[in-house]
């Protein structure tokens, strides 16, 4: 199959359609990225806040449901709501089906910032069923095309952090370790980390310069789906490993499944390069070794794992984002600019991550690297917003 947008080079970027709400709708991602980035400021606001004596609770858990449920699913939720349809060749998203979306993104958000954790887990978990039930609904019944089957992978993240933030709404989650480390690896790992692979093996591609990284016959699409399959049952069982006390071979086959899996999916050879084609390295670079060294320093892992949360989560996103926002904005070419200003965008990135994770090997940083990493990532997040603050509303005029 073909993926129909974004294939445009270069046209005259226009202003929203009168139909304006529909426009939207087509392309939620303009919606929810921008509200990610947003609630990603406020989740890293919290410890400086914090230590300031300016908070009055200790933001660990509250600032990783943030990052995850209303920063990271917003993301999850901007690309697929907008790419899922055009994959299948199927109707884009209605204005109610947005509203109630974005609806229930704020809801969580806002339920986690007023610590009613439940209720944002609830709320979370409706989100992502609601966008499940949409993709399928128009899958099942409209597609004139399969989706790509690295589709599944992200299918899979989805069915991860519902899994994940269901488990943690039990109490008996409260009162086995065991599970609970379980539900905290599918919410915060299983969440990203398949859809990660699954759009990255689709999109990396057309980041290094060339095509999406789509099948081209019946036999490549039967490879992909099995690769797909297996990569994510395999995630799954790193997930079961770790949770039952193997924590180095869970680690280990985690950072296992997705050096082979990008490598057999993508052909990393750079077509078109251009600053965030680099950042793109470093973040992959980064969000691997936080997978592959936190197993070693597990007493640390928080700490470590932040090479991916923030090098390889958060960083993908950003990056991956901008390729969607200007090549729905009628500047393909753009996403390739060589810029100081996008190394310094990219730095800001790598000094967030490394800074954070500095304490797993110096633990007297702890507390001025909590502040650091949330202002160096508050910094990224708020010139990400103003840099691209004309294409979160242009649009191509081949759209």
């Amino acid at each position: 199959m073909s993926f129909p947008a974004c294939k445009h080079k270069k046209h005259k970027a226009v202003g929203p359609r009168r139909d304006g709400l529909r426009w939207l709708a087509s392309e939620p991602y303009r919606l929810f990225f921008f509200s990610g980035a947003v609630w990603s400021i406020i989740g890293v606001a919290l410890w400086p806040l914090y230590y300031a004596q300016q908070l009055g609770f200790y933001p660990s858990f509250v600032h990783a449901r943030i990052m995850i449920e209303a920063f990271g699913a917003a993301f999850v939720v901007g690309f697929l709501g907008t790419a899922g349809p055009r994959m299948a060749t199927a109707p884009k998203l209605t204005p109610l089906e947005l509203f109630w979306l974005f609806a229930l993104q704020q809801a969580c958000g806002i339920s986690h910032l007023t610590l009613h954790m439940a209720w944002g887990d609830m709320f979370f978990i409706a989100l992502l069923g609601s966008l499940l039930l949409c993709l399928m609904v128009r899958v099942v019944k409209f597609r004139k095309e399969a989706p790509p089957p690295q589709l599944l992978l992200a299918l899979a993240g989805l069915i991860c952090g519902i899994t994940g933030a269901s488990l943690l709404l039990s109490n008996a989650t409260l009162l086995d370790p065991q599970r609970q480390r379980l539900a905290n690896l599918l919410l915060y790992q299983g969440l990203l980390l398949p859809p990660v692979l699954g759009i990255g093996a689709f999109v990396f591609p057309r980041m290094l310069g060339g095509d999406f990284g789509d099948p081209k016959t019946a036999a490549q699409s039967r490879t992909k789906l099995i690769r797909a399959v297996m990569a994510a049952a395999l995630l799954i069982v790193s997930f079961l490993l770790e949770a039952s006390g193997q924590i180095i071979p869970g680690y280990a086959l985690r950072a296992l499944v997705a050096a082979v899996y990008l490598l057999m999916e993508v052909r990393w050879k750079t077509v078109q390069g251009g600053s965030l084609t680099t950042g793109l390295f470093w973040s992959l670079i980064l969000g691997w070794l936080g997978l592959a060294l936190a197993g070693f320093f597990y007493t640390q892992h928080v700490s470590v794992e932040h090479l991916l949360y923030i090098g390889g989560f958060g960083m993908l996103m950003l990056i991956v984002g901008s390729r969607v926002l200007f090549g729905h904005s009628g500047d393909l070419d753009g996403f390739f600019v060589k810029s100081k200003w996008v190394r310094f965008l990219v730095f800001l990135g790598v000094l967030a991550a490394i800074t954070r994770a500095t304490p797993a090997w110096v633990p007297s940083t702890t507390v001025s690297h909590h502040i650091y990493a949330s202002l160096t990532w508050a910094l990224l997040a708020l010139f990400w917003l103003l840099w691209h603050r004309r294409r979160f509303v242009n649009r191509d005029e081949e759209d």
